[in-house]
């Protein structure tokens, strides 16, 4: 499973903010270089970061037949070093909705995307925001580009924050601070940190139930920041949503990477009709158990084995493989058995002419040639990043009034990145162990191929060997990909499950964090 699994990065430096009659421009304390630079209602055309700077602007929004008014924030907030001296600038857009009276009982959801150098974009106008993508029902791009209202959103019952991280969005470096303080695991879960102590105490919602969404990469950085979070900064949390996690850190092994893979496989192949019609005439929920409990129970310890297998042990399983990956047996055979996913997204419309998307193989992309080991390109990011690009660019500056000449980054330079000592799935166990009121919930598209919906159970499996937490952590599924929310039927369900989750999350008063 590929620890970096989703998207990339952005981001940003200096602004314009124009006068709307619906919009407030406000303008916090800047360092003295950064408040001269900044005038309202000019353009600035210099590329060096302001790290403090909001627009307001005031919306409404009808979710599920109820009219909700909400006030967004856009602009930036500084990263302060140890002396108090800002290092970087992160952007940020914040959702409050605005007639809520006691903002002590309504939940803060903490959103970031992936990467790890993707801005927040992705979940922010297509699935839990208060806009989505103008895309057909099943998440392809269509024109006119645009954006309209979610009615699907959680802003409803949760005011949400997305971040874009250092060099994302509209993010960027103050100075000439070096990208080793932001770029690695831990460099990153600890300015974080920092930044979110900071936006918390300035928005006031220390009372607020606290909620991380991550996907992707983003999903190793909420897993590290619950417990840095709960141990550097006294902020406890009540829940942390993972949508297509990464491997968290989890170490898995040849073998066991190799055999986790079939599921998946199996799912994409159901998906192209490329199954016996015995496992294709079953629905997709279930076909899959059946490879499921395969490949815990035959393939894992067969790969084990390595050339210990005996041939005609080795040929049986082939056949099996075969017949649940809808690929070759002599494919299979060729492979030792561990079929390389990249060779997988190439053979399984090799003789249609096409290859399967990497993120989600539901997309088809076109090769130059037929032959190979790969696809040339991921059918499905080319296609969202047709849809994602045009929308963001016009949302930010024609809806929520922020303007600048820079460039959004959807994705930003933060190589090289170190991904020594990952401990986040750990850390996320410890985390709950330590507060009671802690929950987990994780959000699976079948077709993702880079963070598989299998490796996310296994994940929860070996975070919690005891048992003692399960009670605390709950997985769901999509029939979409890494973005199973660009799907309109997934979109409204996974919503719902996101409300359910907090609504179950969420103690009742009085109740104690205890075990």
């Amino acid at each position: 499973m590929k620890k970096f699994c989703t998207l990339l990065l952005a981001g940003v430096c200096a602004f314009q903010f124009a006068d709307a009659q619906q919009s407030k421009l406000t303008r916090p304390a800047l360092p003295p270089k950064a408040a001269d630079s900044v005038k309202v209602g000019t353009t600035v055309n210099s590329r060096t970061i302001v790290p403090e700077s909001t627009v307001i602007t005031n919306h409404q929004v009808t979710i599920k037949g109820q009219r909700v008014p909400y006030k967004a924030t856009t602009g930036t907030l500084p990263v302060w070093d140890d002396a108090g001296k800002p290092i970087a600038g992160l952007f940020y857009t914040y959702y409050e909705r605005s007639d809520v009276k006691d903002r002590a009982s309504r939940p803060l959801v903490i959103s970031f995307n992936g990467g790890p150098g993707s801005a927040s974009v992705w979940m922010h106008i297509a699935y839990t925001g208060p806009v989505v993508l103008n895309i057909d029902d099943e998440g392809y791009p269509v024109q006119p580009y645009g954006y309209k209202e979610n009615q699907t959103s959680i802003l409803d019952m949760a005011d949400i924050v997305y971040i874009d991280p250092v060099n994302t969005g509209y993010s960027r470096i103050v100075g000439d601070t070096p990208g080793s303080k932001f770029f690695g695991v831990n460099a990153d879960i600890k300015y974080l940190a920092e930044w979110l102590n900071t936006f918390v105490t300035r928005n006031n919602r220390w009372a607020s139930p606290k909620y991380l969404i991550g996907e992707s990469y983003g999903t190793t950085r909420v897993s590290g920041l619950a417990m840095e979070l709960q141990g550097s900064q006294w902020m406890y949390l009540n829940g942390v949503i993972l949508v297509s996690p990464t491997d968290l850190g989890i170490q898995r092994g040849p073998a066991m990477e190799a055999a986790l893979m079939l599921p998946y496989y199996a799912a994409t192949a159901w998906y192209h009709h490329k199954l016996t019609p015995e496992l294709q005439n079953k629905k997709l929920q279930d076909m899959l158990p059946e490879v499921e409990n395969y490949t815990m129970n035959v393939l894992v310890p067969a790969l084990a084995k390595g050339n210990q297998l005996p041939d005609a042990e080795r040929k049986s399983i082939a056949a099996q493989m075969s017949r649940f990956a809808g690929i070759s047996e002599k494919s299979i055979l060729q492979q030792n058995l561990s079929v390389p996913v990249n060779f997988f997204w190439k053979e399984l419309l090799r003789d249609e002419g096409f290859t399967v998307g990497r993120l989600d193989s539901r997309y088809k992309g076109l090769d130059k040639a037929s032959a190979g080991e790969r696809p040339d390109y991921n059918a499905e990011l080319t296609s969202w990043l047709h849809s994602f690009t045009p929308a963001i660019n016009m949302y930010l500056r024609n809806e929520l009034n922020y303007k600048t000449d820079l460039k959004y980054n959807m994705f930003g330079p933060v190589r090289p990145w170190d991904d020594s000592n990952n401990r986040t799935g750990e850390n996320l166990r410890a985390a709950m162990a330590q507060n009671p009121y802690l929950h987990v919930m994780v959000q699976s598209g079948y077709y993702d191929g880079a963070c598989d919906y299998f490796n996310a159970k296994y994940n929860l499996w070996q975070m919690d060997p005891s048992g003692k937490l399960k009670d605390r952590m709950s997985w769901k599924g999509y029939e979409s990909g890494h973005m199973m929310y660009l799907r309109k039927v997934d979109l409204s369900a996974g919503n719902n499950d996101i409300r359910e989750f907090i609504t179950n999350s969420l103690p009742k008063p009085g109740v104690p964090a205890k075990f």
